[in-house]
């Protein structure tokens, strides 16, 4: 997994604009590729960014890449903890409801509706998707919009920026490490 791949997918979150991001990758030796996330993790502890594998399957692996003390903030809010508990997860410990997310996503053939808020989309659209991912649909960009949709096309191009801007910068030889936000 090199760290074109990593600016392509996560700027936005590399950049301290976003909570997470989830992506999947092929493998081909799970205890390489482990090998590799426990040195990416070692990297860019100091930055504030934890890559997780959250679900392997045969020949690939889903990776969630995030802030940890951003979801923590996230999950500070009444209306996350309450979507949280009624999923069935430990939702007054953002690293347990983590763990208990990818148990959700090995255990269920389906992706969780409730993951969105693990990668900091707002709570309405969170909502609106868990009512029905088709009724109500305003916009689909980086999620789909069911509330504020000038505020949701607003942080979309700030994503699409952002990634121009660190694809164009690492490019020109600036390191992952180098563009990587301390948080």
């Amino acid at each position: 997994m090199g760290d074109q791949l990593l600016i392509r997918l996560c700027s936005p979150t590399l950049a301290g604009l976003k909570t997470g991001n989830l992506f999947t990758v092929d493998i081909d030796d799970r205890e390489k590729f482990n090998k590799e996330v426990r040195e990416f993790n070692s990297r860019f502890l100091s930055k504030g960014i934890r890559m997780i594998p959250v679900k392997y399957s045969k020949g690939h692996v889903l990776i969630y890449l995030y802030r940890p003390s951003y979801l923590k903030r996230d999950f500070r809010s009444d209306e996350v903890c309450r979507i949280l508990k009624e999923k069935g997860y430990s939702y007054s410990n953002a690293d347990l409801c983590v763990a208990q997310l990818a148990r959700h996503l090995a255990k269920d053939g389906t992706f969780p509706h409730e993951i969105g808020l693990f990668l900091g989309y707002p709570v309405e659209d969170v909502v609106g998707f868990m009512r029905s991912p088709e009724e109500g649909v305003k916009y689909t960009g980086f999620w789909k919009v069911y509330g504020d949709m000038d505020s949701a096309l607003k942080t979309f191009d700030r994503y699409k920026k952002c990634t121009e801007i660190y694809s164009r910068a690492h490019k020109h030889g600036i390191s992952l490490d180098k563009l990587t936000v301390a948080s």
